[in-house]
């Protein structure tokens, strides 16, 4: 994927854009991902994820007993 990578702060509800660009990556997969198509993320962690089953890994990991 070209352009650049952005730099967000995630939010509740939605994203800020702190620097301009095109695409995050997953914290689990390290798959980019476009700014348009982001709908995941963890908020406590500032973490954007590329697909529900990337939230679930990531969900599961940090609930482990």
């Amino acid at each position: 994927m070209s352009g650049n990578k952005a730099k967000l702060k995630f939010n509740a509800n939605d994203f800020e854009i702190i620097e301009s660009g095109d695409y995050v990556v997953c914290a689990v997969s390290g798959k980019n991902i476009q700014i348009s198509q982001l709908t995941y993320w963890n908020v406590e962690l500032q973490e954007a994820y590329f697909s529900p089953k990337e939230a679930q890994q990531r969900y599961e990991e940090l609930n482990k007993k």
